[in-house]
Protein backbone atom coordinates (compact mmCIF):
# COMPACT_ATOMS: atom_id res chain seq x y z
CA UNK A 1 0.00 0.00 0.00
CA UNK A 2 1.34 3.41 -0.96
CA UNK A 3 -0.04 6.68 0.38
CA UNK A 4 -0.23 9.93 -1.55
CA UNK A 5 0.64 13.49 -0.55
CA UNK A 6 -2.06 15.01 -2.77
CA UNK A 7 -4.63 15.99 -0.13
CA UNK A 8 -3.24 15.43 3.39
CA UNK A 9 0.11 15.27 5.15
CA UNK A 10 1.49 11.74 5.06
CA UNK A 11 1.42 11.31 8.84
CA UNK A 12 -2.30 12.18 8.83
CA UNK A 13 -2.93 9.55 6.17
CA UNK A 14 -1.05 6.99 8.27
CA UNK A 15 -3.11 8.07 11.30
CA UNK A 16 -6.35 7.67 9.34
CA UNK A 17 -5.34 4.24 8.02
CA UNK A 18 -4.53 2.94 11.51
CA UNK A 19 -7.81 4.33 12.90
CA UNK A 20 -9.69 2.71 10.01
CA UNK A 21 -8.14 -0.67 10.79
CA UNK A 22 -8.89 -0.30 14.49
CA UNK A 23 -12.50 0.59 13.70
CA UNK A 24 -12.80 -2.50 11.49
CA UNK A 25 -11.41 -4.74 14.26
CA UNK A 26 -8.18 -5.51 12.41
CA UNK A 27 -6.44 -5.04 15.76
CA UNK A 28 -8.40 -5.56 18.96
CA UNK A 29 -7.96 -4.20 22.47
CA UNK A 30 -4.62 -5.33 23.89
CA UNK A 31 -3.21 -6.40 20.52
CA UNK A 32 0.32 -5.43 19.54
CA UNK A 33 0.77 -3.35 16.40
CA UNK A 34 3.51 -4.14 13.87
CA UNK A 35 6.80 -2.33 14.36
CA UNK A 36 7.29 1.17 13.02
CA UNK A 37 9.63 -0.29 10.40
CA UNK A 38 7.05 -2.85 9.25
CA UNK A 39 4.26 -0.25 9.05
CA UNK A 40 6.51 2.18 7.20
CA UNK A 41 7.49 -0.47 4.66
CA UNK A 42 3.87 -1.54 4.13
CA UNK A 43 2.56 2.01 3.73
CA UNK A 44 5.50 3.29 1.69
CA UNK A 45 6.49 6.07 4.09
CA UNK A 46 9.37 6.81 6.44
CA UNK A 47 9.60 5.51 10.00
CA UNK A 48 9.51 9.12 11.18
CA UNK A 49 6.12 9.59 9.50
CA UNK A 50 4.75 6.44 11.15
CA UNK A 51 6.18 7.50 14.51
CA UNK A 52 4.45 10.90 14.27
CA UNK A 53 1.10 9.23 13.60
CA UNK A 54 1.60 6.74 16.43
CA UNK A 55 2.60 9.52 18.82
CA UNK A 56 -0.68 11.30 18.10
CA UNK A 57 -2.67 8.10 18.70
CA UNK A 58 -0.84 7.52 21.98
CA UNK A 59 -1.53 11.12 23.06
CA UNK A 60 -5.22 10.51 22.38
CA UNK A 61 -5.18 7.32 24.50
CA UNK A 62 -6.12 5.19 21.51
CA UNK A 63 -2.80 3.35 21.65
CA UNK A 64 -0.41 2.58 24.52
CA UNK A 65 3.35 2.13 24.51
CA UNK A 66 5.02 -0.49 26.69
CA UNK A 67 8.67 0.08 27.35
CA UNK A 68 10.75 -2.42 25.39
CA UNK A 69 7.67 -4.23 24.06
CA UNK A 70 6.13 -1.96 21.43
CA UNK A 71 2.79 -0.28 20.76
CA UNK A 72 -0.56 -1.79 21.77
CA UNK A 73 -4.24 -1.01 21.34
CA UNK A 74 -5.43 0.66 24.53
CA UNK A 75 -7.77 -1.30 26.76
CA UNK A 76 -10.63 0.24 28.76
CA UNK A 77 -10.53 -1.07 32.29
CA UNK A 78 -13.09 0.05 34.84
CA UNK A 79 -10.46 2.16 36.57
CA UNK A 80 -8.93 3.79 33.49
CA UNK A 81 -12.31 4.68 32.00
CA UNK A 82 -13.56 6.21 35.23
CA UNK A 83 -10.44 8.29 35.76
CA UNK A 84 -10.45 9.49 32.16
CA UNK A 85 -14.13 10.15 31.49
CA UNK A 86 -15.78 10.71 34.90
CA UNK A 87 -15.74 14.48 35.24
CA UNK A 88 -17.28 15.04 38.67
CA UNK A 89 -14.99 15.95 41.57
CA UNK A 90 -15.19 17.05 45.15
CA UNK A 91 -14.99 20.78 45.57
CA UNK A 92 -11.33 21.61 45.38
CA UNK A 93 -10.68 19.16 42.57
CA UNK A 94 -10.13 15.88 44.41
CA UNK A 95 -11.02 12.90 42.22
CA UNK A 96 -13.78 10.52 43.28
CA UNK A 97 -14.89 7.08 42.19
CA UNK A 98 -18.66 6.50 42.07
CA UNK A 99 -20.59 3.42 43.06
CA UNK A 100 -23.31 2.54 40.56
CA UNK A 101 -26.77 1.06 41.08
CA UNK A 102 -28.81 -0.04 38.06
CA UNK A 103 -32.44 1.03 38.55
CA UNK A 104 -33.92 -0.23 35.29
CA UNK A 105 -33.00 -1.52 31.83
CA UNK A 106 -35.63 -1.59 29.10
CA UNK A 107 -35.85 -1.90 25.33
CA UNK A 108 -37.97 0.70 23.52
CA UNK A 109 -38.35 2.96 20.52
CA UNK A 110 -36.14 6.07 20.59
CA UNK A 111 -37.43 9.60 20.87
CA UNK A 112 -36.85 12.03 18.00
CA UNK A 113 -34.03 13.64 19.98
CA UNK A 114 -32.36 10.29 20.67
CA UNK A 115 -32.67 9.25 17.02
CA UNK A 116 -31.06 12.51 15.98
CA UNK A 117 -28.20 12.30 18.49
CA UNK A 118 -27.44 8.67 17.57
CA UNK A 119 -28.14 8.98 13.81
CA UNK A 120 -30.54 6.04 13.98
CA UNK A 121 -32.41 4.55 11.05
CA UNK A 122 -36.20 4.41 11.14
CA UNK A 123 -37.38 1.41 13.13
CA UNK A 124 -34.20 1.06 15.20
CA UNK A 125 -34.72 0.27 18.88
CA UNK A 126 -32.63 1.44 21.80
CA UNK A 127 -31.99 0.31 25.35
CA UNK A 128 -32.64 2.83 28.11
CA UNK A 129 -30.52 2.18 31.18
CA UNK A 130 -31.30 4.19 34.30
CA UNK A 131 -28.54 4.40 36.91
CA UNK A 132 -27.98 6.07 40.24
CA UNK A 133 -24.36 6.88 41.02
CA UNK A 134 -23.33 7.52 44.61
CA UNK A 135 -20.18 9.12 45.95
CA UNK A 136 -19.14 8.49 49.55
CA UNK A 137 -22.53 6.84 50.15
CA UNK A 138 -24.40 9.97 49.01
CA UNK A 139 -26.70 9.89 45.96
CA UNK A 140 -24.85 12.13 43.51
CA UNK A 141 -25.86 11.51 39.90
CA UNK A 142 -29.08 10.27 38.31
CA UNK A 143 -28.39 9.12 34.77
CA UNK A 144 -30.28 7.80 31.74
CA UNK A 145 -28.04 6.06 29.20
CA UNK A 146 -29.35 5.39 25.68
CA UNK A 147 -27.71 2.56 23.71
CA UNK A 148 -28.63 1.53 20.12
CA UNK A 149 -29.44 -2.17 19.85
CA UNK A 150 -27.87 -2.17 16.40
CA UNK A 151 -24.52 -1.38 18.07
CA UNK A 152 -25.01 -3.35 21.31
CA UNK A 153 -27.24 -6.34 20.48
CA UNK A 154 -28.58 -8.01 23.62
CA UNK A 155 -27.04 -5.52 26.02
CA UNK A 156 -30.34 -5.39 27.91
CA UNK A 157 -29.93 -9.07 28.72
CA UNK A 158 -26.59 -8.81 30.53
CA UNK A 159 -26.63 -10.43 33.97
CA UNK A 160 -24.58 -7.61 35.48
CA UNK A 161 -23.01 -4.33 34.39
CA UNK A 162 -19.59 -2.90 35.34
CA UNK A 163 -19.15 0.47 36.98
CA UNK A 164 -17.80 1.76 33.68
CA UNK A 165 -19.90 0.70 30.68
CA UNK A 166 -17.05 1.61 28.33
CA UNK A 167 -15.10 -1.43 29.50
CA UNK A 168 -18.06 -3.66 28.60
CA UNK A 169 -18.46 -1.97 25.22
CA UNK A 170 -14.87 -2.70 24.28
CA UNK A 171 -14.59 -6.20 25.69
CA UNK A 172 -17.87 -7.61 24.36
CA UNK A 173 -18.83 -5.42 21.41
CA UNK A 174 -15.51 -4.20 20.01
CA UNK A 175 -16.52 -0.57 20.59
CA UNK A 176 -13.74 1.70 21.87
CA UNK A 177 -14.85 5.05 23.25
CA UNK A 178 -12.07 7.52 22.48
CA UNK A 179 -13.90 10.82 22.93
CA UNK A 180 -16.90 12.28 24.74
CA UNK A 181 -18.74 15.53 24.08
CA UNK A 182 -20.56 17.05 27.02
CA UNK A 183 -23.16 19.80 26.95
CA UNK A 184 -23.94 21.37 30.35
CA UNK A 185 -27.31 22.84 31.34
CA UNK A 186 -28.55 24.46 34.56
CA UNK A 187 -31.93 22.91 35.46
CA UNK A 188 -34.46 22.57 38.27
CA UNK A 189 -35.14 18.99 39.31
CA UNK A 190 -38.45 17.37 38.55
CA UNK A 191 -40.01 14.88 40.95
CA UNK A 192 -38.54 11.64 39.53
CA UNK A 193 -34.93 12.87 39.67
CA UNK A 194 -35.29 14.85 42.90
CA UNK A 195 -36.59 11.75 44.69
CA UNK A 196 -33.60 9.66 43.58
CA UNK A 197 -31.14 12.34 44.67
CA UNK A 198 -32.91 12.96 48.01
CA UNK A 199 -33.45 16.60 47.11
CA UNK A 200 -36.53 18.85 47.14
CA UNK A 201 -38.44 19.15 43.89
CA UNK A 202 -37.27 22.27 42.08
CA UNK A 203 -33.73 22.13 43.46
CA UNK A 204 -31.06 23.61 41.20
CA UNK A 205 -28.85 21.03 39.52
CA UNK A 206 -26.42 20.51 36.66
CA UNK A 207 -27.62 18.41 33.73
CA UNK A 208 -25.03 16.93 31.39
CA UNK A 209 -25.89 15.57 27.95
CA UNK A 210 -23.08 13.34 26.74
CA UNK A 211 -22.32 11.87 23.33
CA UNK A 212 -19.84 8.98 23.53
CA UNK A 213 -17.86 8.49 20.34
CA UNK A 214 -16.36 5.29 18.93
CA UNK A 215 -12.95 5.21 17.28
CA UNK A 216 -14.60 5.36 13.85
CA UNK A 217 -16.30 8.67 14.70
CA UNK A 218 -19.80 7.31 15.36
CA UNK A 219 -21.82 8.46 18.37
CA UNK A 220 -22.71 5.09 19.93
CA UNK A 221 -24.15 6.20 23.27
CA UNK A 222 -26.09 9.24 24.43
CA UNK A 223 -26.88 10.05 28.03
CA UNK A 224 -28.41 12.62 30.35
CA UNK A 225 -27.03 12.94 33.87
CA UNK A 226 -28.36 15.11 36.69
CA UNK A 227 -26.09 16.15 39.55
CA UNK A 228 -26.57 18.37 42.55
CA UNK A 229 -23.55 20.64 42.88
CA UNK A 230 -23.99 21.09 46.63
CA UNK A 231 -21.16 18.63 47.32
CA UNK A 232 -19.63 17.98 43.90
CA UNK A 233 -18.56 19.94 40.84
CA UNK A 234 -18.01 19.19 37.15
CA UNK A 235 -14.28 19.59 36.56
CA UNK A 236 -12.17 19.66 33.39
CA UNK A 237 -8.42 20.08 33.19
CA UNK A 238 -7.07 21.73 30.02
CA UNK A 239 -3.42 21.41 29.00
Amino acid sequence: MTLTTKYQPLYQQVYDEIVKRLGEGFWKAGDSLPSEFALAEELGVSQGTVRKALNQLVAENILRRRQGKGTYVAEHSNESSLYRFFRYREKGGKGVIPETKIISVLRREPSELESSKLSLDCGSDVVEMVRLRSIQDKPAIFEKVIQPLSVFPGIDRESEYPNSLYALYQEKYGISIVEVRDELHAVKLEEEVAKQLNLPVGSAALMTQRSSINIDGRVVEWSQAYCSTENFVYSVTLK
